[in-house]
């Protein structure tokens, strides 16, 4: 018995097939094997055409099958995990009306600064936890002000995870967590935000049908079957954004909690058991998947736009030609903490959520010509990013969340011993490093939805812990001494 997880993502689609048995995956794959395209018809635009997703979904369902020598009926159920906050919309025939406004779009910006400006922080944010920013919602209202005949014939809208479960099962609906984060679910009276979308002048009726984010949300139709080589009735069963299912993947699920990635942008996302919310919105806050209305259960969400992006650039610009990453950081690791004064602030891939949206760029401090050399510029880059992170992780200490452990996946910038550690030293927080994805949690996701597993524990009882990062009380002043100065100089160009 097998179960089935997709992460549908911008540049791919990745699937991976696991024993429900052993929780061992016994296969994974990703399609297209180079990123997927992005429509960017203006700067600023960024859509993707749904049928892509699902063209890539059917290559990546083949493989896996292929590659582990399964029987497609023997899959079990089916989870899905989903690139957030973009926009689906179809007709009663369910065919998308145009191609998807994705999550990097930044059209719906105007409208949501409009709303928050017009309806009142008192109103936003003790009810969305946020200001409507640039989600879901906005970018509706951008299509009902710029294409209002493609907005009259709108039957739903949905996220891409509600767009690949309708593809599966014939049904259209969604998790509160996915409204939460299209920024139309109301925490104060746990309903549908009914005042932003009178605001807006959406129909209430717009909206998917809410199913619960661990439960059979449909079935397998005999349609879907024959296209992927699975059985008729196959369960679907779990559904979240990437975010929350990382922090899933990691077995995160409880208040105080803490997942964490550093691909190209990075992510720590905490879990709070009390509703909250930074009043200046530099964090977003969204349903956890195991939120309920009687157990509060909120992912609280750091995203910093230049992670991994800081350090590939500095292996291009600032690392001896054909260096590796390894490489990289053993060239780096012989400075020492603090770089010896130079600090890197990594704002350099747009707008940053945590600086209220500013667009500050990059910027170098501190160097000194006859003192510096190639390896404190590189040091400074990896703390720079670090300590980015602990910027926004005392944001999310003031919303009453405890910081003492971050789970992690054994990959990109956490597997530069010198970001761990520094990670660790800087938040005084345990790292637990784990091999995982967000494919196979939602694997063992759609595992509890079906009643395969009894609970969390049991669906990631096989989740193999790869290492343990301790923070050094030998160390931990002088990251703080450097984090402290790095923070004198990013706040002076605020």
């Amino acid at each position: 018995m097998y179960l089935l997880g997709y992460d549908i993502g911008s540049s791919s689609v990745k699937a991976s097939l696991v024993d429900a048995e052993t929780g061992k995956t016994v296969a994974s794959d990703f399609y297209p094997k180079t990123e997927a395209e992005i429509i960017a018809l203006r700067p600023g635009w960024a859509e993707q055409r749904p049928q892509q997703w699902w063209d890539c979904l059917k290559e990546v369902t083949a493989s896996v099958l292929a590659a582990s020598k399964a029987n497609g009926k023997d899959v079990a159920a089916i989870g899905i995990s989903y690139q957030m906050h973009g926009l689906v919309m179809v007709d009663k025939d369910h065919q998308p009306l145009r191609p998807a406004i994705i999550w990097c779009d930044s059209r719906g910006v105007p409208y949501g600064e409009k709303a928050f400006n017009e309806l009142g922080e008192e109103k936003c944010l003790p009810t969305l936890l946020n200001s409507p920013g640039n989600f879901t919602a906005t970018k509706l209202k951008w299509v009902k002000e710029n294409e209002p005949e493609t907005f009259e014939k709108i039957y739903k809208i949905m996220l891409p995870g509600d767009y690949i479960a309708m593809r599966l099962t014939d049904r259209i609906c969604t998790t509160v967590s996915g409204l939460s984060e299209m920024m139309l679910w109301d925490f104060k009276n746990n309903a549908p935000a009914a005042f932003l979308l009178d605001y807006l002048g959406f129909p209430a009726d717009i909206l998917p049908e809410i199913v619960g984010t661990f439960a059979i949300q449909g079935r397998v139709t005999a349609q879907a079957a024959a296209e992927l080589g699975l059985a008729e009735g196959t369960p679907v069963s779990y559904r979240a954004g990437d975010q929350p299912n990382n922090a899933l993947s990691l077995n995160v699920f409880n208040p105080g909690e803490v997942a964490s990635t550093a691909g190209t942008s990075g992510v720590v996302y905490g879990v709070l058991g009390e509703v909250n919310y930074d009043p200046q919105s530099r964090v977003n806050t969204f349903a956890h998947v195991n939120h309920e209305a009687d157990a509060t259960r909120l992912g609280v969400l750091l995203c910093i736009n230049g992670t991994g992006i800081l350090n590939s650039w500095s292996k291009r610009n600032l690392a001896p030609d054909a260096i590796s990453y390894p490489g990289m950081n053993d060239l780096a690791a012989q400075s020492p903490i603090g770089a010896k004064g130079v600090s890197i602030i990594p704002f350099g891939n747009g707008a940053e959520r945590v600086l209220r949206n500013k667009e500050i760029n990059a910027s170098i401090h501190g160097v000194n010509f006859l003192t510096h050399d190639r390896s404190h510029l590189l040091r400074a880059v990896q703390e720079g990013i670090v300590f980015s992170f602990m910027y926004g992780m005392e944001i999310m200490e003031q919303m009453g969340m405890e910081l003492k452990k971050i789970h992690a996946g054994h990959a990109n910038m956490f597997l530069s011993p010198i970001f761990r550690n520094t990670l660790a030293g800087v938040s005084g927080a345990v790292i637990e490093l784990y091999d995982t994805d967000g494919s196979v949690g939602a694997a063992k996701g759609a595992g509890m939805g079906a009643g395969i597993y009894k609970d969390n524990n049991e669906a990631f009882a096989s989740l193999e812990k790869i290492e343990v990062i301790e923070p050094r009380e030998a160390d931990r002043a002088a990251y703080a001494d450097a984090y402290a100065l790095w923070k004198e100089r990013l706040e002076r160009n605020l």
